[in-house]
């Protein structure tokens, strides 16, 4: 008789294998894919918007690039569908952010991993750049994005991989990567910039969940959440009450809330603090874990930023 990990391990993968089979008979051709295969062009598949962002600006015209979750979506939780596992079926290369940010996802991308080009993008960082927290001491918060200077080391991981992929076009990757990264150090400063115009006591940064760890680290602002850095993790009586006391206590403007999560519990935050005839504000809507609307001001990664930074900037100076 199989031992239960044995049996777990054997279970995944035939759920996997079955899902594939049936991403394969059931769904049409993916119109993107075929695009790509039409054009001599890799077709790459990413789990965020954030992610598709990056590898568009590095491997320019030699890849369809295609993103499993849009504006809005929450990766903490989102599980695949049918049509996605149909793409991940067709691509060339699979790229995830990895540090457990896919959660539900986590299980299928490692397993697919073993069939085919699947990389994690975050494998670029060093471990020492990496943030930690009590909260989730086991593994490491894989908000990287928003540490300017680490998303350019990721893009230039990116970079390398490609290049020894495709080596036949390794210079265009390498020129693409040079530029945008030149973009992302522009993006760094105005940032630092920007939040160093806020009063340093009032560099308080509030959100739903602690996404913004990295962000606090390097433009030099306090990041407080309601929830741990993954959505999953759930909050109680006591993380409002002890938030609430917080913002009393250091007279804080405004609160946020995030474009990918429910603004009920900054809500409770507000009431706490109001009743404590504390008037606190709700300073607008962060982009956290998904980029805005294409073609909308947050449609890309550095728009993403750029807005982020000026709600910030707006509701506490």
């Amino acid at each position: 008789m199989k031992s239960a990990p044995k049996r777990k391990r054997f279970l995944g993968w035939w759920v996997v294998g079955l899902l594939l089979s049936v991403a394969v008979s059931c769904t049409p051709e993916n119109p993107v894919s075929e695009e790509a295969r039409r054009h001599g062009k890799l077709y790459i598949v990413t789990t965020t918007g954030i992610l598709r962002d990056a590898v568009a600006h590095v491997a320019g015209d030699r890849a369809e690039v295609e993103a499993l979750m849009g504006p809005g979506v929450d990766p903490h939780l989102y599980k695949a569908a049918l049509g996605d596992l149909q793409k991940l079926r067709q691509a060339d290369i699979i790229i995830y952010n990895g540090l457990h940010l896919e959660g539900k996802m986590g299980e299928v991308l490692e397993k697919l991993a073993r069939q085919k080009n699947v990389w994690a993008a975050t494998d670029a960082l060093p471990e020492k750049s990496l943030r930690k927290t009590p909260a989730f001491a086991d593994s490491h918060d894989p908000h990287v994005w928003f540490d300017v200077q680490l998303w350019s080391q990721l893009v230039e991981g990116l970079a390398q991989k490609l290049k020894r992929f495709d080596a036949a076009h390794a210079q265009t990757y390498q020129t693409n990567a040079q530029q945008y990264r030149l973009q992302l150090d522009s993006l760094h400063r105005w940032t630092k910039n920007e939040i160093s115009s806020i009063p340093a006591q009032q560099r308080i940064l509030i959100t739903a969940h602690d996404a913004f760890g990295y962000f606090g680290r390097a433009y030099g602002i306090d990041v407080r959440g309601l929830q741990g850095i993954s959505t999953v993790s759930e909050f109680g009586l006591q993380d409002v009450s002890g938030l609430v006391n917080f913002i009393v206590n250091r007279k804080v403007k405004a609160v946020f809330v995030e474009t990918s999560i429910s603004q009920k519990a900054i809500e409770a935050v507000l009431e706490g603090a109001r009743q404590k005839g504390h008037k606190v504000k709700l300073g607008g809507s962060l982009y956290s874990d998904a980029l805005g609307e294409a073609g909308g001001p947050a449609g890309s990664y550095v728009g993403m930023v750029q807005t982020n930074v000026k709600t910030v900037v707006t509701a506490l100076k």
